[in-house]
């Protein structure tokens, strides 16, 4: 097993819910973390600014009423997700509200700054940080990160190309620390299957994006329980950097989705939410997503299937 830091070594299922451009809200992030799973959302989701502080007062005081209600089963901690990005005009606001209200868990993404991982340190936080390939990640530890999320062939957003199986084997091969695994995963099975490669923890986004706390219109919600792997797209047309999105709303804006222009990689923008509303990011995982449904039994589903495929494996 990794060595693992506080939280992450007492942590009630091995999954992170990753944070979910736009539609990860605090509703979401408590409603994660009160069953069992990390509940994240990224810092730029606060729209104005000052929001995200209003934010993290009603997730700590939600977390710590729960607790207080349910010493003998504690929710999960909460992630934040900042953006390490020249074109994050909010970066030390948002860290700065993070240290201030001792964010249990920062997620790092698109580049990795020693200061912004000292920042967490400071108070005791713990960083995970993205990345898609063995190099990249030797960069983040390098650079103080205290675990990764590896970003694999299939997971929603901006995702990698490397298949899960030569990632988390590349990683583990230097690395004893936190890991998460991230593309494609939807089931309690495939949790399982990410701890059997070598990785600590799940990291599911697109299933979640068709739960009822999700800010997510009512339509996105539809088509990812209606579309399944086929219907996704890899493309960096709309942010600079590639990613995978529902072809479904592709087609919505007018466009072509198997005849996307190539788009230039210094027109990076991350901070608009304008190509999000109207482009779905998605993963290839959705085919295993038959309804929408509150995270709650969403979680409970996980891990019914999760405890079902241990017991396949033991009488096999």
């Amino acid at each position: 097993m990794s060595k693992l830091p506080p939280p992450l070594d007492r942590l009630p299922f091995p999954v992170i819910g990753s944070p979910l451009f736009i539609i990860s809200n605090p509703k979401l992030v408590i409603a994660q973390c009160v069953n069992g799973v990390v509940g994240s959302m990224p810092a730029l989701n606060a729209r104005p600014a000052e929001q995200l502080e209003e934010w993290l007062i009603e997730i700590t005081e939600a977390l710590a009423a729960h607790n207080a209600a349910h010493p003998q089963s504690p929710a999960a901690p909460f992630a934040i997700n900042q953006i390490v990005h020249k074109s994050n005009a909010r970066l030390e606001h948002d860290m700065g509200l993070c240290v201030k209200y001792k964010v249990p868990i920062i997620i790092t993404s698109l580049g990795a700054r020693e200061d912004v991982n000292a920042a967490a340190h400071s108070y005791g936080g713990v960083v995970l940080h993205d990345i898609i390939n063995n190099k990249h990640a030797h960069k983040a530890i390098e650079k103080g990160a205290d675990g990764l999320i590896a970003v694999a062939a299939g997971a929603g957003g901006h995702a990698g190309v490397k298949s899960p199986f030569a990632l988390i084997q590349e990683i583990r091969q230097w690395f004893d620390g936190p890991l998460a695994l991230s593309g494609s995963i939807s089931t309690g099975g495939a949790v399982l299957a990410a701890q059997a490669m070598g990785a600590d923890f799940a990291y599911i986004g697109s299933a979640f994006i068709a739960t009822e706390e999700a800010r997510a219109a009512d339509a996105y919600k539809q088509c990812i329980v209606d579309s399944d792997s086929d219907d996704i797209v890899y493309s960096n047309l709309f942010t600079g950097v590639h990613g995978n999105y529902l072809a479904p709303s592709i087609r919505a804006a007018g466009m072509d989705p198997e005849h996307l222009p190539v788009s230039d990689p210094s027109a990076m923008d991350f901070g608009s939410a304008k190509a999000w509303k109207e482009i779905w990011g998605c993963g290839q995982g959705i085919g295993a997503v038959t309804q929408v449904q509150p995270a709650a039994d969403y979680i409970a589903q996980l891990k019914r299937e999760y405890a079902a495929a241990k017991t396949r494996l033991l009488t096999v």
